[in-house]
């Protein structure tokens, strides 16, 4: 009796749900632009509380672990801890929530049609926080950027939404966690359009603007409406200034590019450790950090106490240089090894150890022609900011709304244009991108973004059904050559597609006496020709121009070794009405 009074009651709940699903989506059918438009305001609040949270959590755990006044070996074991914590953490239960977290962000957008699972927001919320709260020096706004995407992802897909309005929905969370971390809501957007979306015409305007506004308000009904730095009234003493900001911005830009040059070169010899040491390679900047902070207690965790300081004038000239230098590998090694945490933050403190460093000479040798150090360690947050992050409009517009003060704003144009040219100049490449990358993830430039309503790769892709195993010997794969009607091959391996092979390629080292050789030995596995599916024709064509091709691998912008199909050159020039299309 009882268990089918169970049944019943199951078979109810379901007919409840199915019905109320059914009425939901019909709602959904017809409202869809309405229910787009109120939920950035839910999505602003949510994630604004959940940063509040992250910010107390990390800072209130780190006073308790390393304390100022604490013993030494805390300053040494904790961050050694909390980097082999984090790491397991990551390599057990949440590897999508490794990095920083704006690459991570940008991939979901671009790659993964808007979705981030909850399991990574989960993921990089705590793992993060224990990163942070053990000292290790990087920042929690990439982080929280990829929490808030990720909050909103998830609710947009949970109520149902189609994959175009969810990925609209995505920068909206990041520009929402950006405002909540900084307390700056208009450079939040700008970020959010400058950086994530890569477009500041994007009609994804108005969700983010809501969701910033929104976060914004809850941060302030939640921790008061004080700025992130207080800082005092920026004074231009002498127009001369403008030519020591200008030495500012070659400085950053200089330090931006030794910056970014040595954490990627660094991190691409982390990934080339075994798989299996993943986990127990944060360590390594674990106790880097810790061996710094036994004797330099100021290095540990994200150190806007003292840039504070610093922008305060209240900084030795020494301690800044001794800062400058060893948060800068500190920040290096935690970041290449593996720790979570973002370079949004060490961007500003080592921007504002420099600036205060070159306020403090120019008043040694100008003392009457220049401000104080506070006001180029100001500048010099926005000039290192520019040249590493390179989003200079988000530079101007985020210190502009942390110091209220007009006045400061053409300094900052002046060391922001110098730095981000110097830091192009010498780095072509900008971090988040080399980043996604090396994680195998080729996130689309802007020229592809605006690329809507041009012939793509999409339309011309057909099946690969013709695919050379990379174990095949040239013979062999002469030998199969003979029934194709193609001239140019995919070589695959267990990872997927590792390169392609032209019909002259293998013939030539058959002649050569070399049919012996596998193709895997012949194929070059790191660059070898590609496209993606949302790519122009036009690129499509020079890429098998330039390599003299006929057919090219359709690879995917998540896994540039997954196949998703091939495009060939009769296919492409069918597209433009020139032949045939060649049947499948």
């Amino acid at each position: 009796m009882n268990s089918q009074m169970k049944n019943a009651g199951e078979r109810a709940g379901k007919t409840w749900r199915d019905a109320t699903s059914r009425q939901w989506n019909a709602f959904l059918r017809e409202r869809e632009e309405q229910v787009f438009l109120v939920l950035p305001l839910f999505i602003g609040a949510l994630v604004g509380m959940v940063v509040v949270a992250f910010i107390l959590l990390t800072e209130r755990s780190g006073a308790k672990l390393y304390p100022a006044d604490g013993a030494a070996w805390r300053r040494l074991l904790v961050p050694v801890a909390g980097s082999a914590l984090m790491g397991y953490l990551l390599y057990r239960f949440f590897p999508d929530a490794r990095g920083s977290g704006v690459p991570q962000t940008k991939a979901a957008l671009y790659a993964r049609g808007g979705r981030i699972s909850l399991g990574t927001v989960f993921g990089k919320f705590f793992c993060t926080s224990a990163t942070l709260a053990s000292g290790i020096p990087l920042g929690r706004e990439g982080p929280a950027v990829q929490v808030g995407a990720g909050i909103a992802s998830v609710l947009g897909r949970r109520l149902g939404l189609s994959p175009e309005k969810v990925k609209a929905l995505v920068p909206a969370g990041a520009a929402a966690a950006v405002a909540a971390a900084f307390n700056t809501p208009l450079a939040a957007v700008l970020f959010s359009l400058e950086e994530v979306v890569g477009d500041l015409h994007a009609p994804v305007l108005g969700s983010v603007v809501l969701a910033s506004a929104t976060s914004w308000a809850m941060l302030r009904l939640l921790l008061g409406n004080d700025p992130l730095f207080q800082v005092p009234q920026y004074q231009l003493v002498h127009p001369g200034e403008f030519g020591i900001y200008a030495i500012l911005g070659v400085a950053g830009g200089f330090v931006s590019v030794a910056f970014t040059k040595l954490l990627l070169w660094m991190r691409t010899r982390f990934l080339r450790f075994p798989g299996k040491s993943v986990w127990f390679q944060p360590v390594a900047g674990g106790l880097t950090v810790g061996v710094m902070g036994w004797f330099m207690p100021q290095l540990l965790g994200v150190g806007y106490k003292h840039v504070g300081e610093a922008l305060n004038g209240n900084m030795a000239l020494k301690l800044m240089i001794l800062l400058l230098v060893l948060k800068f590998f500190a920040v290096v090694a935690s970041y290449a090894s593996g720790n979570a945490g973002g370079i949004f933050g060490p961007s500003l403190f080592l921007g504002a150890m420099l600036g205060g460093i070159v306020g403090n000479v120019a008043n040694h040798f100008l003392p009457n022609y220049v401000g104080t150090p506070g006001a180029y360690a100001l500048v010099g947050m926005g000039t290192a900011f520019a040249g590493i992050v390179r989003a200079p409009m988000t530079s101007v517009v985020m210190i502009f709304e942390i110091t209220r003060d007009y006045a400061v704003i053409v300094p900052l144009m002046i060391s922001n244009l110098v730095s981000f040219f110097i830091s192009s100049r010498f780095q072509k490449q900008p971090i988040y991108e080399v980043l996604a990358q090396q994680d195998g993830i080729h996130l689309p430039r802007a020229e592809t973004r605006q690329q809507e309503g041009q012939r793509q790769v999409a339309q011309a892709m057909r099946s690969a059904t013709e695919i050379l195993n990379a174990e095949m010997t040239v013979q062999q794969a002469l030998e199969k050559s003979k029934s194709s009607a193609f001239h140019t091959w995919p070589v695959c391996d267990e990872r997927g597609v590792i390169g392609v092979v032209r019909l002259q390629h293998l013939k030539r080292e058959a002649n050569d006496g070399l049919a012996g050789k596998r193709l895997v030995e012949i194929v070059d596995e790191n660059e070898f020709p590609h496209v993606h599916a949302d790519h122009s024709l036009h690129v499509a064509l020079d890429r098998m121009g330039a390599r003299q091709l006929d057919l090219l691998p359709v690879v995917s912008r998540a896994n540039v070794h997954q196949l998703e199909g091939v495009v060939t050159l009769p296919d492409v020039l069918a597209c433009y009405g020139v032949g045939p299309k060649q049947s499948e």
